[in-house]
């Protein structure tokens, strides 16, 4: 069985009760880093697991040698923080898992895209989540320019080295919208911005940080 299961975000504290008994109970953790799982699993008092790598260099051959696994044997798939298989390789070894009819589960937990909303101070019924822009440049600026076109809210995340990158994004094709920029979320240097890009721009405290930006409609 697969367990896909929602890690914090931020503060470490930000596990359900039940994450953590799937945790104490899987026989394998499945990981984009070995060394950011194992340090959750620390600070929780659990130690002593087998891991395997599941991360965006990860080839069809490597995920799908992940399928016996869980088959077989009781996994937890956990990211580096949030919920696998939401914008990360994690989704290809749920669907290969449900091909193979190998029971799949969702452990939940805390979700940077619930936070941004909710610190929103607005009732958003309808959203476009845009997620992750194409890295090349003349990809980029045509999805951005399709964007544009976009009446309803509009959701964007990136790595977090991108910040500074999405922000002058911002500047060239939405500078007359509101938006509002989350910054590390749940953590003690966490910032929370709002306006229009000039005002946001003026007071990010980041060079690189873990984000999310709400496009309001």
């Amino acid at each position: 069985m697969l367990h896909i299961v929602a890690t914090p975000i931020g503060d470490v504290s930000e596990i359900s009760l039940r994450a953590l008994e799937v945790l104490k109970n899987a026989d394998v953790i499945i990981c984009e880093s070995t060394k950011e799982a194992s340090k959750l699993l620390r600070s929780h008092g659990i130690m002593g697991k087998t891991y395997e790598v599941l991360d965006e260099h990860s080839t069809a051959h490597d995920k799908e040698s992940l399928v016996p696994i869980c088959a077989e044997k009781n996994v937890a798939l956990v990211s580096d923080c949030g919920t696998p298989g939401f914008c990360d390789p994690g989704a290809d070894l749920v669907r290969l898992c449900r091909q193979k009819n190998i029971p799949v589960k969702s452990v939940l937990g805390a979700s940077a895209l619930m936070g941004l909303l909710s610190l929103s101070g607005q009732r958003i019924d309808e959203f476009v989540f845009r997620g992750f822009l194409p890295a090349e440049t003349e990809a980029r600026a045509r999805a951005l320019r399709e964007l544009t076109k976009e009446k309803r809210a509009i959701i964007l995340m990136d790595t977090p080295y991108r910040l500074k990158k999405i922000l002058n994004d911002m500047k060239d094709h939405f500078s007359h919208r509101r938006l509002l920029l989350t910054l590390n979320l749940s953590q003690d240097d966490e910032q929370v911005i709002e306006g229009k890009i000039d005002k946001i721009i003026s007071e990010v405290r980041f060079e690189k940080a873990e984000f999310m930006l709400l496009i309001y409609p």
